[in-house]
């Protein structure tokens, strides 16, 4: 009896560590699943990640998009109990506005961010002053080394992450990295991560020649400069395949800075997206349709009297010349508005429309980039003077790349190409190349012929000379044409004093390497014969020493 404490003491001990043992078994053996999983559940937390953005490539490698890691700072403002002085710290060491920090500073909130891709230099003085409340943190941003070189051609990525505007937005779905599921595991040593392998996008690289595309937009900004131009654009195409060699642009922006853009409308590729009413550089056009139908040849003659009557709407040409009796290549050559008159009455007015629809200017051009199509109502009404005035480039409305599809027919001989900006699409695994887009023959090789012949007499003799390169054969055009009032957003019927001027060719003109339009807004000049021209010149025989063309004639 004397024992019995110990005794109970010791039974008590085997009674709990038998509850212990049930319970273990209860937890470890019978409900291990149960509980192995509400552990995991504390031990993993899922969060969607998504693959880094694919980058964009000019033609010959050089990076036009890309990703970098940088600092950027940012605020917690419920933390910030001296807001004044804060702002006022901040805004001196982020070149930034002083009211515009202190309206962040003044937020009820705990995240704030204040500015994106901080230098070293800022970096390191906000280390100094150590603001309470103020954090540096690093995150991948979108970069545009080239800056602004062919800014409406990439477009930028937005705050949302999402692509706006050019490659960036039209390709957003291809460029963007794949989504999964990424699960990050603590344990006793830290936390981990594990890896799912999310997918990089997309690598896209364009048809755009670097050095080509840098020189169209130089030669743009001289103009901006010493011609005044409102704005500008120049496309380079390959004529045989629709690959886009240049696609320029003035004035441009910045996509590093895209927030900083006052007028959004700068956004714009207007070489695609904005409609004008194209002059004389149309002619050719009609003058194919005329060809094609056996109605002229170059050689036809007709009797210019500096004035044409057209249900009591009288057409003058420019600067109320007369010309007499003329060829239809002394039309192209002297740009006679009366004689693109005469070419058109010769067709039939349906037989007209179905050659513009044949050059494709009543549909989209199927350029990989979003791209606007003007309806042209007026034109299909049928009125009598809308076909005339139509046969000269007015009243007839196409945008910059629909003009430059339609001549590369001429060039190539006679089939139309769709123009293309995207050579590859590529990633770890894939690599996807464009292949070009040809149509059956829209004109015969003859009429391509003939009419070539008639745009190198233009240069040679008309009002193309500017455009001359000794020892190429250029086939070009001029075109002067009245802006609008309505393309102006001006609500008032008729035309201004302002003109759009361009000039299109391509070279060696019969057989051509490259097609260049030249189209400038408003220039200081009267004609595109002392302004389009001369840029086309410049460009042209910037290109053949590039590429090193050899002459085609002595």
């Amino acid at each position: 009896m004397k024992n019995w404490r110990i005794n109970l003491i010791l039974i008590l001990l085997i009674l709990f560590s038998a509850t212990i043992i049930g319970r273990l078994i209860y937890l470890q053996i019978l409900n291990q699943e149960l509980y192995k999983a509400l552990a995991q559940g504390q031990q993993k937390i899922s969060k969607i990640v998504q693959g880094e953005r694919g980058e964009i490539f000019f033609r010959d490698g050089q990076i036009l998009a890309t990703n970098t890691n940088e600092k950027y700072v940012f605020i917690s403002p419920r933390e910030i109990e001296e807001k004044e002085e804060t702002a006022k710290s901040l805004s001196g060491v982020l070149n930034l506005g002083e009211d515009f920090v202190l309206e962040k500073v003044k937020k009820d909130n705990l995240f704030e961010p204040i500015k994106y891709k901080i230098t070293k230099e800022e970096e390191e003085s906000l280390k100094k002053l150590n603001l309470t409340g103020v954090y540096l943190e690093e995150a991948n941003f979108r970069n545009y080394p080239q800056d602004s070189l062919a800014s409406q051609v990439v477009g930028f990525l937005g705050g949302e992450g999402k692509g706006q505007y050019g490659i960036e937005g039209y390709y957003n779905n291809v460029l963007q990295g794949e989504e999964k599921l990424q699960e990050e595991i603590k344990s006793p040593w830290g936390i981990g991560y594990l890896d799912k392998g999310v997918e990089k996008g997309y690598d896209i690289f364009l048809t755009l020649d670097y050095n080509i595309q840098f020189m169209a937009e130089k030669l743009l900004r001289q103009a901006g400069d010493n011609l005044g131009i409102e704005s500008g654009q120049i496309i380079v195409m390959n004529p045989n395949s629709g690959e886009i060699i240049a696609l320029a642009n003035f004035p441009e922006f910045n996509p590093n800075e895209y927030s900083e853009v006052e007028d959004i409308n700068i956004f714009q590729n207007a070489a695609i997206q904005k409609i004008f009413e194209p002059g004389s550089v149309f002619k050719p056009i009609t003058m194919a349709a005329a060809l094609e139908e056996e109605k002229i040849t170059p050689q036809t003659t007709y009797v210019d009297k500096g004035v044409v009557e057209i249900g009591g709407w009288p057409i003058y040409n420019y600067n109320n010349g007369v010309w007499g009796q003329r060829t239809m290549t002394e039309v192209l050559e002297k740009s006679i508005n009366t004689g693109a008159v005469f070419v058109e009455q010769q067709l039939d007015h349906n037989l007209f429309l179905k050659y513009i629809e044949k050059f494709g200017f009543f549909e989209p051009t199927g350029i990989d980039l979003k791209e606007t199509c003007p309806p042209n109502k007026e034109l299909k009404e049928g009125r009598e003077i809308n076909f005339a005035t139509a046969s000269f480039g007015q009243g007839i409305e196409m945008t910059p790349i629909q003009i430059a599809r339609a001549f590369c027919a001429v060039a190539n001989g006679g089939k139309l190409v769709k123009p293309y900006i995207v050579k590859q699409i590529s990633n770890s695994s894939e690599k996807r190349e464009a292949q070009p887009e040809i149509s059956e023959p829209i004109i015969s090789p003859k009429t391509a012929s003939q009419l070539t012949a008639m745009l190198v007499s233009v240069v040679e003799n008309g009002y193309g000379k500017a455009a001359k390169i000794p020892g190429y054969y250029i086939a070009g055009k001029t075109g002067t044409a009245q802006i609008s009032w309505s393309a102006l957003d001006i609500d008032k019927n008729g035309y201004s004093d302002k003109t759009w001027q361009s000039f299109i060719g391509y070279t060696p003109a019969f057989d051509p390497k490259f097609l260049i339009l030249v189209k400038l807004d408003n220039p200081k000049t009267k004609t595109a014969e002392y302004s389009a021209a001369p840029i086309f010149h410049d460009l042209a025989k910037y290109i053949i020493n590039l590429w090193q063309i050899p002459p085609d004639h002595e």
